[in-house]
């Protein structure tokens, strides 16, 4: 039997070589139950992580959402096992059954590490390269937090962010970008430990990825320590030591072994994504000097690496601080903790109910992207979490609102002659320059650290870009928002490489994901809020570069929150409508039109307007039956593939859209080259009704 057993006080010292016997033999077990997984990362970084949690790592494991807590991140997230070991053996509520149920169903040890699934888990990683983005988010998050709240001889946010990854992630393109950030930004308290081991899944790395790191993150303005042997746990204490001292984000790269204490594996690809076998876990057991049988840990190596004695008065340390803070600064404790919460401002649904009221009064006719902004204008200086930026295109996308200053960080002359010293300025709007997957994935990041809520923009073909990190987003539940401008062939004269047609019903296809596309500066204003309200997942907003005119004479924010709604009843009421058209975005013009040459033609249509099918599908049946009632026919328009729109007219029903690739030409040329005029739209509707 696995032994369950706590650890004790007054047991026997062990080995360092003990506690690294621990992880590996755990490791190797778990995944030969399994018969699946990869052993041979967590074999070969065993000593890097002890020194880390043992030495370094400021963390409770009986509190695994401490405030001020170090955050760990697990790049390389094949190599799970490493991260559960450490767990269990640091003494967080994760039992020995739990390993032996890695990768079974509706366990705690996923293939995988997934936030929310597992106590001590920071972050969901495995599509590799996104940890390291995560995590310079999260040293982003902390420095912003620091900034703002930390008072003289008050330091309550000041904690590290330490990764680990290996030469899959520094061979993704992601990797250059958040890295490269992290230099520009300076972010001090990112410690990135590197297990160069050379091998990944084809073999031996350097005939593909020859690249010189430790230039290469120099370059990017890191401190980079090493290559040092990874294996020796002094070295790799000593060198995180040393990057403490470091006013740059800092590169440890660690030489290792893959599979270390493997006789036949060790060293080779095959240590990397499969089980040992039977036979080579016994001569390893042999190698690395741990007799034991498979999941027994003796009590004294429990003993060493149970870090909740520690972790325990460090959070009491901290507690302490805290407590004089609030004292001392009221106002700052109480807003601090309703950020961390995640709570918004008591005023904030007043705040959106003015702005929908005064968006009404002015009934302005302007692009979505500019309603965006007017709406960002007001709820971002309401919510002074709320921290949004822009791949390059701010001036595009509308990202930055009239108060936002930009964050900045810089060297400037210090008052030491010849010496300079990092200045920051943390703004609420950032530059991520053309970085759309690395700036989405940051974003992801620092909203799993919390206390903030970011945006992030760029155009909306553009989405292919950032797509997995939109993904994560949306599979770890994080409040992030995601604003996509120029949303349809009504870009016009940039072509069909700019022009999104399927990317709108793409991104409407991720769980969890929801998605807007409002037609006037009322539902911006909604899609906003409903987005920044929402706790348990991310929005994606969509908003076109043309102006769209404002038509509604009716309907409140309440009917707009529900995703889909009766935006203009046919003339003489439902009783006496023919049918039902459905629009989306810009394209609720050319239904409006469409119902009053219809009406003309003695034809009464419903216009529904759908800024949200992802919030309209979550509605229940009665509601959606009264929007859409039975028997009559429906027509959808939207300038963008049609496929998702036949759930909703049926196979009765007819969709007027784009499912091709678009026209380089202005906008309005494009759109009647496409058949989306009212005109046609009018056309469609009758021959449905029989009458055309």
């Amino acid at each position: 039997m696995p032994d369950t057993s706590a650890p004790r006080a007054g047991q026997a010292t062990v080995t360092d070589r003990d506690l690294c016997s621990a992880i590996r033999a755990l490791a190797m077990d778990a995944v030969q139950k399994a018969n699946s997984g990869h052993p041979g990362m967590p074999m070969g970084m065993a000593e890097i992580a002890l020194a880390l949690w043992r030495g370094h790592y400021r963390h409770n494991p009986a509190h695994p959402h401490w405030i001020d807590r170090d955050r760990f991140v697990l790049s390389n997230g094949h190599g799970s096992m490493l991260q559960y070991a450490l767990l269990h053996l640091s003494g967080y509520d994760l039992p020995i059954g739990e390993l032996i149920n890695f990768r079974q169903f509706h366990s705690k040890t996923p293939g995988h590490p997934e936030v929310g699934i597992t106590p001590g888990v920071e972050t969901t990683t495995g599509p590799l390269g996104q940890g390291l983005a995560n995590a310079v988010g999260m040293a982003l998050a902390e420095k912003l937090l620091a900034a703002q709240f930390n008072r003289p001889g008050f330091s309550i946010v000041d904690h590290r962010t330490y990764v680990f990854l290996g030469d899959g992630c520094l061979m993704e393109g992601i990797s250059h970008e958040v890295a490269s950030l992290a230099g520009v930004w300076k972010l001090d308290k990112l410690v990135a430990l590197y297990d160069d081991n050379g091998i990944s899944i084809d073999g031996e790395v350097k005939h593909w990825f020859a690249d010189d790191t430790a230039q290469r993150f120099s370059a990017y303005g890191w401190n980079v320590i090493g290559p040092i042997d990874g294996h020796d746990v002094g070295a790799v204490d000593r060198a995180i030591t040393q990057s403490k001292s470091s006013d740059k984000p800092t590169l440890i790269a660690c030489r290792t072994v893959i599979g270390q204490g493997s006789p036949n594996r060790a060293g080779s690809e095959k240590a990397h994504g499969e089980a040992l076998g039977d036979a080579e876990i016994a001569l390893t057991r042999q190698a690395i000097g741990w007799p034991h049988p498979p999941f027994h840990v003796p009590a004294q190596v429990y003993a060493g690496w149970d870090a909740r004695p520690r972790g325990a008065a460090l959070e009491r340390d901290w507690n302490d601080l805290f407590a004089r803070y609030t004292t001392q600064f009221p106002a700052e404790a109480a807003e601090f903790e309703r950020r961390m919460r995640g709570d918004l401002p008591e005023r904030f649904a007043d705040v959106v109910a003015d702005t929908v009221k005064a968006a009404f009064v002015k009934k302005e006719t302007v692009a979505t992207r500019k309603a965006s902004q007017l709406a960002l204008d007001v709820l971002a200086e309401a919510v002074p979490e709320m921290i949004g930026g822009s791949a390059d295109l701010t001036g595009s996308n509308l990202t930055k609102w009239s108060k936002a200053t930009n964050l900045r960080s810089t060297n400037t002359a210090s008052s030491t002659a010849g010496q300079s010293a990092p200045q920051f300025a943390p703004g609420r709007h950032i530059n991520y320059g053309v970085r759309e997957f690395g700036m989405s994935a940051i974003a992801n990041g620092m909203a799993l650290h919390g206390g903030l809520i970011p945006f992030v923009g760029t155009f909306l073909t553009f989405s292919d870009y950032s797509r997995n990190a939109l993904r994560m987003a949306a599979l770890m539940k994080q409040r992030v928002i995601f604003v996509f401008t120029h949303d349809s062939i009504g870009l016009g004269e940039d072509g069909p490489t700019h022009q999104s047609v399927e990317h709108v019903a793409s991104l409407r296809l991720i769980p969890h994901m929801d998605v807007w596309r409002p037609c006037d500066t009322v539902e911006s204003i909604v899609a906003w809020a409903a987005a920044i309200e929402r706790k348990d997942g991310p929005a994606s907003l969509m908003f076109s570069r043309q102006a769209v005119a404002f038509l509604r004479n009716g309907a409140d924010a309440d009917a707009v929150r529900k995703g889909g709604y009766v935006f203009s009843e046919a003339a003489g009421g439902i009783r006496k409508a023919q049918a039902v058209i459905i629009a989306t975005g810009s394209e609720m013009p050319l239904a409006i039109e469409a119902q009053k040459q219809l009406a003309e033609q003695g034809l009464p249509v419903r216009v529904v307007s759908m800024p949200s099918t992802t919030v309209f599908d979550r509605q229940d049946v009665a509601y959606k039956a009264k929007v859409l009632p039975d028997g009559l026919p429906r027509v959808a328009v939207e300038a963008g593939v049609t496929d998702g729109w036949w759930k909703y007219v049926r196979a009765e029903g007819a969709v007027l859209g784009v499912d091709t690739f678009g026209e380089s030409a202005p906008a309005g040329t494009v759109y009647k080259h496409f058949g989306l005029t009212a005109e046609n739209l009018v056309a469609v509707v009758r021959r449905l009704l029989g009458s055309g």
